[in-house]
């Protein structure tokens, strides 16, 4: 979509500073909402479980750990999973736990600071690169037979970067070459 339609918004919305209610704020995104649904779900299971998350993004072919400490992003390269068919594996990519729901705006937070963004006439914070925020969840259950079972399940959530029309965004030159590039 165009730059400025509001797809990081719906994404990760904006957090109004009421940590204790964040899930009944109607300006929260896909995300925060996906989780709290999640640790609301999780929560009513039986079951032992554990949720990580990791902030991933691809800004001019490169990728980059949004929620890695460390500044030094050249670990990171993405493999087939050949154990798995049709799955990919980030190696060097951080997962953090997350333990309740009201971690998450800070661990968005953190990913958002990080995150390359650049000004346009059609938006001040014009995200110059395309992220996904990636939820893992490990279930431990037991079966009938009393058998100890390990589901796992993975949601990626997507923000794709803006496309435009480079005339009507009104873009200094640098940023301009960018956007074209991306857009070959």
């Amino acid at each position: 979509g165009q730059t400025g339609t509001g797809k990081t918004h719906t994404m990760v919305g904006e957090h109004t500073g009421s940590d204790t209610h964040w899930q009944n704020d109607p300006l929260a995104g896909i995300i925060p909402r996906a989780l709290s649904q999640l640790f609301d779900e999780l929560r009513l299971t039986n079951t032992e479980y554990t949720v990580r998350v990791s902030y991933l993004e691809l800004y001019n072919e490169e990728l980059f750990d949004l929620l890695s400490s460390s500044e030094d992003n050249s670990k990171l390269r993405i493999y087939e999973d050949v154990t798995r068919k049709g799955s990919n594996i980030v190696n060097g990519l951080e997962e953090i736990t997350v333990y309740n729901k009201n971690e998450v705006y800070k661990i968005m937070a953190q990913g958002q600071e990080r995150k390359r963004v650049a000004s346009t006439l059609m938006n001040a914070q014009s995200s110059r690169s395309h992220t996904v925020f990636t939820i893992v969840v490990h279930m431990k259950e037991n079966s009938p037979e009393g058998e100890e079972l390990m589901k796992i399940g993975k949601l990626n959530l997507v923000d794709l970067a803006g496309s435009e029309n480079i005339s009507k965004a009104g873009s200094d030159n640098p940023a301009k070459k960018e956007r074209a590039r991306e857009c070959v």
